[in-house]
């Protein structure tokens, strides 16, 4: 299966076919419908305006699960569409989450401006996420910590205002291809392995507010929300 929404996560319809169908459950030769995943929430999507209900992963493939009555047979061609206001702010906000995680990860590793924080340094310099959830509307971050994590809201935001305002390039690629294992990258700041979906540029995602809140003992979460929820580039 190629996933399109990796190698174009800003196209919002595609034509393709239909590999394989067990009941409810289909496959497609391609996609461009995220599928729940490191925290993302998937897509929502219809294909021939049957809507997707539900999806899983099965060998590095999607799985998607349709209503009883689609009709579909394998060699189909049929249309996929997806909300494309959900896949932006989804992709700005899992961004932002991801790079409120390097900006605390460097704070606590004390990188110099230029220094790289690289994979294996994520979540092993005296600070460890413990889950992360992004949703339409906002994203949460969990970390395992022993003191109110509101201390460093002001040079965390300083420093993620700064790269937001400079409207850097964001590098999107493979780590290990056949693993299906990807990152993304910003030069001098961090490499990040992820598979969700990304936006090109740092000013794309815009500025956000944090809120703290208490996830359980020893554990510290911020929440994020966009400044400017309406749709960036399209």
């Amino acid at each position: 299966m190629r996933k399109v929404f990796w190698d174009d996560p800003y196209q919002s319809s595609l034509s393709t076919t239909v590999a394989s169908v067990v009941g409810n459950e289909v496959l497609f030769d391609a996609t461009i419908a995220f599928s729940f995943s490191g925290g993302q929430e998937s897509d929502l999507a219809t294909v021939n305006s049957f809507p997707i209900l539900n999806s899983r992963i099965h060998d590095q493939d999607i799985i998607y699960i349709l209503p009883d009555n689609h009709g579909l047979m394998a060699g189909d061609k049929v249309e996929m569409k997806i909300d494309w206001q959900r896949r932006n702010r989804l992709m700005r906000l899992h961004f932002a989450c991801e790079l409120i995680l390097v900006l605390i990860n460097r704070l606590f590793a004390n990188k110099k401006s230029n220094e790289e924080l690289q994979p294996e340094e994520i979540d092993n310099v005296g600070i460890a996420k413990t889950g992360a959830h992004i949703a339409e509307n906002g994203a949460r971050i969990d970390f395992r910590l022993g003191e109110n994590i509101t201390k460093y809201f002001e040079p965390i935001l300083s420093e993620y205002n700064k790269i937001i305002q400079a409207d850097l390039p964001i590098e999107k690629g493979y780590i290990n291809e056949l693993a299906q294992i990807r990152y993304w990258r910003i030069q001098d700041i961090a490499k990040v392995p992820c598979g969700g979906t990304h936006v090109n540029s740092t000013a794309e995602v815009g500025m956000v507010k944090l809120k703290r809140d208490n996830a359980g003992k020893g554990i510290e979460r911020i929440k994020i929300t966009l400044v400017d929820p309406s749709v960036k580039y399209k």
